[in-house]
């Protein structure tokens, strides 16, 4: 079987949580005797070659809508739903905070892909975007999809309530690299030691973070670089936090390993979050869990997290104390060693391809 990846034309110089996503799916797809071909959007595609093209992340639709019209192939989707309307609206600074306000999200969207592209930081979107705007576009897309592949249950019904999309579905849980996040049982946690694994941005909160553990007992490390349209937000991290607070620059995943079995908790206060993969990866190796109460966490962590309000530095201050004061939680440890697998992903992924494309 041979299949197409699209994806957006910056995964790998603005890597995100998505990056991790494709490239260990693809791996994995791999092995399992799959032929995969990663394609950033903007680039000429054989069409005649795949039996089928996967796409990924429906809230970027212009890097989708180039390549659908053309296909005659089964379509599959990984939506990776992010919703950033309340950040936008309540919480950006700005001009962009000022202009955010004034508008619905999927024009704010559209703003956001049309300076994307004017500014050079992505590539100019297609024609039958510019005309139909982002939830039309969105619309259409998903009106061509043949399986959609949400990360949860509360994706899909995310979907259905934005879009009123009706699909066969399957859900196709994010993972960790079993092989690369292995815990040491022997290894004590540093009780004071907190982390927090994201890239730098706004919609990230590590702002409220730092207000949150600012001058406290903990020695807190910011993993990660700031989005390259987030420098001014990273400015004013670096003046806001005290000297507890630490700024690492993102490391691949083999050097956070270390720090993940050094950490007593791992903190993600993000204003949405789709699981959050670093969550995923440090849980994995015995960290306690703090993270935001918004987007569809809940459905990875059930019970087995501290849940934070984004908006308050008191709320994320309470979560991880509360989390440092009581040990490893080793039934979310083993049931994301267990469960929560790229292969496990890949696994699940070739199943659905099956469905449309037999033997």
């Amino acid at each position: 079987m041979k299949v197409a990846f699209i994806t957006r034309a910056t995964l790998f110089n603005v890597p995100g949580g998505d990056t991790v996503q494709i490239i260990e799916t693809a791996g994995y797809l791999r092995k399992l005797n799959a032929e995969v071909d990663i394609i950033l959007s903007g680039k000429k595609i054989n069409y005649s070659k795949y039996d089928l093209f996967h796409f990924f992340n429906i809230t970027r639709p212009a890097d989708i809508l180039r390549y659908i019209k053309k296909i005659e192939a089964p379509v599959i989707l990984s939506p990776i739903l992010v919703d950033y309307s309340e950040y936008d609206r309540y919480h950006r600074k700005g001009l962009s905070g000022f202009i955010f306000k004034k508008f619905s999200p999927g024009v704010n969207e559209y703003i956001k892909t049309m300076v994307r592209a004017v500014k050079g930081n992505d590539s100019m979107p297609p024609a039958s975007y510019i005309l139909k705007g982002h939830k039309k576009s969105i619309k259409k897309i998903l009106a061509r999809v043949t399986i959609l592949l949400p990360a949860s249950e509360l994706e899909y019904q995310k979907l259905q309530k934005e879009y009123g999309v009706k699909k066969e579905y399957v859900i196709v849980p994010n993972g960790i690299s079993s092989g690369l996040f292995i815990p040491d049982e022997k290894r004590e946690k540093e009780k004071n030691l907190v982390i927090c694994g994201a890239r730098i941005e706004g919609i990230k909160n590590q702002l409220n973070l730092i207000k949150a553990l600012n001058d406290s007992r903990y020695n807190v490390f910011l993993i990660g670089s700031p989005a390259p349209n987030q420098l001014s937000y990273y400015s004013k991290c670096r003046k806001a936090a005290s000297s507890n607070v630490e700024f690492i620059e993102r490391l691949p995943q083999d050097e956070l390993v270390d720090y993940y079995r050094r950490a007593k908790v791992h903190v993600l206060p993000s204003w949405f979050e789709t699981c959050g993969l670093s969550s995923l990866e440090a849980a994995a190796m015995g960290c306690n869990i703090v993270i935001t109460d918004k987007g569809y966490t809940k459905d990875y962590f059930g019970d087995d997290a501290f849940y934070c309000n984004p908006e308050d530095p008191a709320s994320i201050l309470t979560a991880v104390e509360k989390a440092a004061s009581v040990t490893s939680n080793k039934i979310l440890q083993k049931r994301i060693l267990e469960e929560y697998t790229w292969e496990n992903a890949a696994a699940i992924t070739l199943e659905a391809y099956k469905k449309v494309v037999p033997g």
